[in-house]
């Protein structure tokens, strides 16, 4: 392994901690912040975080010569911010409702909301090793999401978290459209657009801001675990490519697992380790998929 390689492993791996941090930090937050406006928080300090750090990049000659956005991906664009407006909210509900832990490992199914969605809207192949992938992720999400096996009631709050994935499922598939223009300007747009949407939904539905030192938090939690995991994901991606990336950044979900297990000193029923187990020989097939 080059220096180079080893460098952007790092980078993979740290953009994955870094957005391990967004349930476990939330999840306390939300006790002051409601989530509606939480969610506009996040995206829009990751939104002006990212806006700050490319002027830092621009000020010292470091920006690397990017293709900007155009009229053409404008389509794609509109609809990454929608879906990003919808799914940190549905994210941010769930988290109200459901262990931050639960919220973390239900992360993974974006795997199979995206899969599927570009199998079906944009046609693309999936491999049988991918497809057994997201069959184990289905079948841990299904486990996650069943508050009581013996009489099958669903936990809400687990299934706002998988409307979040699918909307990020939806989300991802319009990014894939968008990458090859200049990251920096799709994460600020992304950011900035969402937040402010997500705040004016918030308004409107009868929340407030919270305290200055609350907004300053949440701002901050979104620079770190949306702005930079996704700006650190994107170099590495570059010098490492897409599957070996994914590969390492799909430790995300477990390390927050951790993270909130730590953290809430929640004591994991058995159903809830079966699907981790489940989940992660999915998310250990998917993630290495090569097809």
């Amino acid at each position: 392994m080059t220096l180079k390689q080893k460098k952007a492993t790092f980078l993979a791996i740290f953009a994955a901690i870094l957005y391990a941090l967004n349930a476990p930090i939330s999840k306390l937050l939300l006790i002051q912040v409601t989530p509606t406006m939480m969610a506009g928080l996040l995206y829009l300090g990751a939104g002006i975080g990212m806006f700050i750090v490319g002027v830092i990049k621009n000020k010292t000659g470091k920006e690397q010569k990017e293709l900007p956005l155009t009229k053409s991906e404008l389509p794609y664009t509109i609809c990454m911010v929608v879906l990003d407006i919808a799914a940190p909210i549905f994210l941010m509900l769930g988290l109200v409702t459901t262990s931050a832990a639960n919220v973390s490992l239900l992360n993974n199914f974006e795997i199979v909301a995206t899969s599927l969605i570009a199998l079906v809207i944009f046609k693309e192949v999936i491999s049988k090793r991918l497809w057994f992938a997201i069959a184990l992720v289905t079948i841990s999400s299904i486990i996650l999401s069943v508050d009581d096996i013996t009489s099958f009631q669903f936990s809400f709050g687990s299934i706002f978290v998988i409307l979040a994935c699918v909307c990020w499922g939806f989300e991802n598939n319009c990014t894939r459209k968008l990458s090859t223009k200049n990251p920096l300007q799709i994460v600020v747009i992304k950011g900035i657009c969402s937040g402010i949407g997500s705040i004016i939904i918030a308004y409107i539905i009868g929340e407030t801001l919270p305290s200055v030192v609350y907004i300053l938090i949440a701002l901050l939690l979104g620079f770190v675990a949306y702005g930079l995991s996704i700006f650190f994901y994107i170099h590495a991606q570059r010098e490492l490519g897409a599957a070996k990336t994914s590969a390492y950044y799909a430790v995300a979900p477990f390390i927050g697992v951790a993270l909130s297990l730590l953290l809430f000193w929640e004591i994991p029923t058995m159903s809830f380790i079966v699907a981790l187990l489940i989940m992660i020989v999915g998310t250990y097939l998917a993630s290495t998929d090569n097809s």
